[in-house]
């Protein structure tokens, strides 16, 4: 059974919801008959600058930011997850490039992991081939085909079929997780909730 999550790597709430997400997996009774494929999603697709997230935040939301920030820091930390507030955030295209490179590999999941931990957990940047050439072979990757991948348009098309089946889905917001090709859970809903999604997937 497969499971296919859209997601955009620096979305406190995809961080959140992948936690979640697995703690209903490690309990499903069929966990090791499910794959988990990572879709991308950009939430920013126009974004050519970096910056830093509170002024980002700052910007769109005004005076109550922080306190916003404040609260995801405290939910993620209740999943057990690291959570700094002095990230950046800008494009992230060339991370979901990665991501596809990754899934051809057998690495895709470790990626994925080693990118959330670095921008969430160690405010490591994601926006510079050097961070991100290192963030990918540290989770496996081999830096030649990482480079390969930073320095040409490879894997654009598989990014942007990713999102062209999000829009056709319907999906304006993420985390978005499709179970089995029929069954959809939006947000970083409670484990329990994505434990149900499951078992009714695997009944039905």
């Amino acid at each position: 059974m497969q499971v296919e999550i859209w997601a955009d790597v620096i979305c406190p709430w995809c961080y959140i919801g992948k936690a979640r997400f697995e703690k209903a997996l490690a309990r499903f009774e069929h966990r090791a008959e499910v794959t988990v494929v990572h879709r991308a999603f950009e939430l920013d697709p126009d974004k050519t600058s970096v910056e830093p997230v509170p002024q980002m935040l700052a910007a769109k939301f005004g005076p109550r930011a922080a306190e916003m920030e404040n609260s995801v820091a405290q939910l993620a930390r209740d999943e057990g997850l690291g959570y700094r507030q002095d990230r950046e955030v800008g494009n992230t295209f060339d991370v979901h490039r990665l991501l596809h490179l990754a899934g051809e590999r057998g690495l895709q999941q470790e990626l994925l992991n080693a990118v959330l931990h670095a921008n969430f957990a160690e405010a490591r940047t994601l926006f510079t081939a050097e961070s991100l050439t290192e963030i990918a072979a540290e989770a496996g990757l081999d830096r030649a085909d990482i480079r390969a991948v930073l320095d040409s348009a490879a894997y654009a098309d598989e990014v942007r079929t990713d999102e062209k089946r999000a829009r056709e889905i319907g999906i304006t917001g993420v985390p978005f997780v499709v179970v089995d090709g029929r069954l959809a859970v939006a947000g970083a809903q409670p484990a329990e909730l994505f434990g149900r999604a499951l078992t009714q997937a695997w009944e039905d």
